[in-house]
């Protein structure tokens, strides 16, 4: 009877163990995908507000969002392209913006699947 007694308490705590370390994973990668969100955000603001671009904090977070981009929202070769008046800041917030929300889905979507 103890040796049952046991064995539970062992699944029991296995299960546990298991559903911590999930939950511990699943809000790393919650928080790793807010992170870039915010990046490339603040990346977008950075050039809304025409920021220095000899700054080097301001170039730190365009480099880094320039990295995070996903190779699909670069501003380089954009999803879409605006024209003339402020072209380049409607351009990074577009761009920027969507790669910021699909980091978030995604990281939304993977934090649900991961969490038990």
């Amino acid at each position: 009877m103890a040796d049952k007694t046991t064995r539970d308490d062992s699944v029991d705590h296995t299960a546990l163990t298991v559903a911590r370390v999930r939950g511990v994973v699943s809000r790393t990668v919650w928080v790793i995908c807010l992170t870039l969100a915010l990046v490339l955000a603040a990346a977008a603001f950075s050039f809304a507000l025409d920021a220095n671009e000899k700054n080097d904090l301001v170039q730190i977070v365009r480099d880094l969002a320039n990295a995070f981009d996903l190779g699909f929202f670069d501003l380089d070769e954009p999803v879409k392209r605006f024209e003339n008046p402020n072209s380049e800041v409607k351009t990074a917030l577009f761009n920027y913006g969507i790669a910021a929300v699909v980091y978030l889905i995604v990281g939304r979507v993977l934090e649900r699947i991961i969490r038990p």
